[in-house]
């Protein structure tokens, strides 16, 4: 597995509050990417296939639940572990994202440790 996370967010402020999160794992050699849109995104993860997105749901361009279904339904990259981030935690989206193939669902605002312990655990560090 890929030891790049790629962080998707339309919002610069929650993106880097990600990366703050997770910058430690830098020193066990992870790389930390970040997208602003989900075409973005889905170039991203074509090009680098990272180990573990955090994708936002609300997106300019293409939202988070298309971008999911890009990646695990049309390119088939199951083993690219996916996290959606939502500030609604209404069950249709969770209902979606589980229907687009999402690995699990974290709704905003998201507990920092938690996030940082998915990452290790996804990416068996």
């Amino acid at each position: 597995m890929s030891n790049k996370i790629l962080i998707v967010d339309d919002e610069a402020h929650i993106r880097l509050l990600i990366e703050q999160t997770l910058e430690e794992l830098e020193d066990q050699g992870v790389e930390i990417m970040t997208a602003d849109n989900g075409a973005d995104a889905l170039e991203i993860i074509k090009r680098e296939k990272p180990g573990l997105v955090f994708l936002d749901v609300m997106m300019p361009k293409m939202n988070g639940f298309d971008v999911c279904q890009k990646v695990k339904r049309e390119l088939g990259m199951s083993d690219i572990y996916i996290v959606m981030l939502t500030a609604k935690g209404q069950e249709f989206d969770r209902q979606r994202g589980e229907q687009v193939g999402a690995n699990v669902y974290m709704t905003k605002p998201f507990d920092p440790d938690e996030l940082l312990a998915k990452a290790t655990q996804v990416l068996g560090l």
